[in-house]
């Protein structure tokens, strides 16, 4: 099978480089690349990065969120994960998942298929993969677990009340599998990449990119997937609630996130405050979370600072 190379591993190109493969490449048959994303959470098209995320563990890690083409669910990468696409004809695509448990079991990895879109070894995934059709073509993306950082996974996708918050590391060590343990041959990822790509390319050649497509592919990355309105505004109707103890006292925060702002906000408790916290409320309908920063706060609860209450939100 022919090839691309995306040596980039930022999370925002290259899911504009996966666009641009479905939409804007002129083949007529299939074509596979290999990429790696630094540290990311890659959530899903129709998810909400509110719902899904450990957005304070991204912040405090420094560790990217993007919004993917496909649907399907969160997912972390991070330099120990290879990543695969594969696109073409629509008629061509049919079997392009197996090629993929195919291409590890050459390599030597007693991989299978299993459900509807994972890659189980001896019963545990390594791999999981989404798609996306556009007019009479497909992509089909997906994971390769190699050596990921297991803690930094769990962390990042442990909302509150979701299955990983409550499982912790050893659960989901049980439950996935990183494929190094299956592949001692090769010393790192890098190394495992090459003979993948090996195995998939067979004799087939590069398909070179000219530096004018490749700056569309920048351009799609600035205007479409680092933008707020991609990966947070196109979340779906979400509903929170949380408490907290401030200095004011204990504070219930009920409220609608609708595209990414407040469209309803109303707070409870038995806190302090000299002015009716239906104003605050009022004031952000429309707004976003972090716009709290820009109000004067203290006027409803008292001795707590903007940036304390933003807590609330996280």
């Amino acid at each position: 099978m022919k090839f691309l190379i995306n040596p980039c591993t930022d999370p925002h190109w290259n899911m504009a480089f996966d666009e641009f493969a479905l939409e804007g490449l002129d083949i007529d048959e299939p074509v596979f690349y290999l990429w790696q994303n630094a540290p990311a959470v890659i959530i899903g098209l129709n998810q909400s990065a509110y719902a899904e995320v450990n957005l304070p563990f991204l912040e405090e890690r420094g560790i990217v969120l993007a919004r993917r083409v496909t649907g399907g669910g969160a997912v972390y990468h991070d330099l120990g994960n290879l990543n695969y696409s594969i696109v073409g004809p629509l008629r061509s695509l049919e079997n392009a998942y197996g090629l993929v448990a195919e291409a590890l079991q050459k390599l030597g990895v007693p991989a299978e298929r299993s459900g509807r879109n994972d890659i189980l070894v001896q019963g545990r995934k390594c791999s999981g993969y989404a798609k996306r059709m556009s007019k009479n073509r497909m992509m089909i993306h997906g994971t390769l677990m190699w050596d990921v950082n297991l803690e930094d996974l769990t962390q990042a996708l442990a909302v509150p009340g979701s299955k990983l918050e409550a499982a912790g590391v050893a659960s989901v060590r049980s439950r996935v599998a990183n494929l190094k343990d299956w592949l001692p041959q090769f010393p790192h990822v890098l190394a495992f990449r090459d003979a993948l790509h090996a195995v998939l390319a067979g004799t087939d050649g590069e398909i070179g990119l000219e530096p004018s497509q490749l700056d569309a592919v920048s351009a799609m990355a600035d205007a479409k997937f680092r933008t707020w309105d991609w990966n947070f505004g196109r979340s779906p109707v979400t509903t929170f609630q949380n408490t907290q103890k401030f200095p004011c006292g204990t504070v219930t925060v009920h409220y609608t996130l609708t595209h990414g702002v407040f469209s309803q906000l109303y707070f409870s408790g038995d806190f302090l405050g000299a002015r009716p916290t239906s104003e605050l409320a009022d004031k952000l309908m429309g707004r976003k979370a972090e716009d709290l920063l820009e109000e004067d706060v203290r006027a409803y609860f008292d001795n707590t600072a903007p940036d304390d209450l933003l807590h609330l939100f996280r």
